[in-house]
């Protein structure tokens, strides 16, 4: 039944979950990639391109770039991943560092070290992104970028995405099974039951 409903989900969730296990290299620090949620542009209602503004233009664009965003206090980095003019990208949910410990420890202050990637905010302030990364070619060397797939490490699991109030229940959030440095679900309090 699982592998139906993959078959069934538009592209963009397929990259979600071949993002998983990559390695993402911020600016002194690397981090695994453990969760990420999968945003289908104007087809999907909880994506910042269901409708096309200023700060969504950047997902219209070539792939493989990265949008960055603010909320509530915090950068959000999410990786395009549509064609030109489809609007889809990947939210990085959370990451285990791997390398540049203590740069991440200093930029996240004292929590344990499975918490200092876990939750969007807290991965970017740990990778050091913020808006002047926005734009960035993550197939570069420089800068932001991604490297290979790591090793695989634990199952692939779904389920909806964190805190979106429209399209609540499409299971389009993928993370690596039993890795502590993956967020919590919390439903948005206003979503439909």
């Amino acid at each position: 039944m699982e592998s139906l409903v993959f078959a069934m989900s538009p592209s963009v969730c397929a990259d979600a979950r071949a993002l998983l296990n990559r390695i993402i290299v911020g600016h002194g620090v690397s981090a695994l990639i453990t969760e990420v949620e999968a945003y289908n542009g104007p087809d999907d209602p909880a994506s910042h391109a269901y409708t096309r503004t200023p700060r969504s233009e950047i997902m219209f664009g070539p792939p493989m770039r990265l949008y960055v965003y603010q909320m509530h206090g915090h950068h959000c980095a999410n990786i395009v991943t549509s064609p030109e003019g489809q609007g889809s990208a990947v939210l990085i949910r959370a990451g285990r560092i791997v390398d540049g410990l203590d740069l991440a420890r200093e930029r996240r202050g004292h929590v344990a070290d499975h918490l200092l990637g876990r939750g969007p905010g807290n991965l970017t302030r740990a990778l050091g992104i913020t808006k002047t990364d926005l734009g960035t070619d993550v197939t570069r060397t420089d800068g932001v970028h991604l490297r290979p797939t790591h090793e695989r490490s634990g199952e692939i699991l779904a389920g909806p995405r964190v805190g979106v109030r429209l399209a609540a229940d499409r299971p389009w959030r993928y993370w690596i099974g039993g890795d502590p440095s993956v967020s919590a679900y919390r439903r948005h309090p206003k979503a439909p039951r």
